[in-house]
């Protein structure tokens, strides 16, 4: 379900360092999406996360910190096809991109409180500054999940699609974006 772990997360940064130094004639926009049709990302990776000691603990939400403001602050816009799943880091992620496509079976959500844990890679930031302060904090504190279409409804998502039409949107997204003046 593509949870992130340290390895995904070291992965991400160098394939984002990558991209970031292309020049605006080779890249002009980047879709992100989840390998397979069940899960965008389902969110950090549990057994690794009750390994971790409390240093490592917080060098693993710095480093997923730190990723995730890269790719916020990339100079080509990020679009996020979200394909299925998007919980807890994967929301983030998600969050972290200029904006969001999903599939009509996509779910959104910070369940890390039903885990005793926060989201711990600037989601609450972010999902406060899209939906607002007041649904953001009930999302988190209650680990709600929702629907594509809710998290459409809240402003979260920007378009819902079919499965199958997903990706070939994000990309005329991008297509139109690599029209334009960068």
């Amino acid at each position: 379900l593509n949870a992130l772990n340290s390895q995904v997360l070291s992965e991400l940064k160098e394939a984002f360092q990558f991209l970031a130094s292309k020049s605006f004639s080779e890249m002009r926009a980047i879709i992100l999406t989840g390998a397979g049709e069940k899960a965008f990302v389902a969110g950090a990776d549990i057994r690794e996360i009750n390994s971790l000691n409390e240093t490592s603990s917080l060098e693993f939400a710095k480093k997923g910190q730190a990723l995730f403001r890269e790719i916020e602050k990339m100079k080509v816009p990020v679009i996020a096809a979200v394909n299925g799943f998007a919980l807890g880091g994967g929301c983030e992620l998600a969050l972290s991109c200029d904006f969001i496509y999903a599939s009509e079976n996509a779910k959104f959500g910070l369940p890390e409180v039903s885990l005793g844990l926060i989201p711990g890679f600037g989601g609450t930031v972010r999902l406060s500054r899209v939906i607002g302060q007041s649904r953001a904090k009930e999302l988190t504190y209650t680990g709600e999940i929702i629907s594509a279409a809710e998290a459409h409804r809240l402003g979260l998502v920007n378009k819902v699609l079919p499965l199958v039409e997903l990706l070939p949107a994000a990309l005329k997204c991008a297509e139109q974006i690599a029209t334009r003046a960068p």
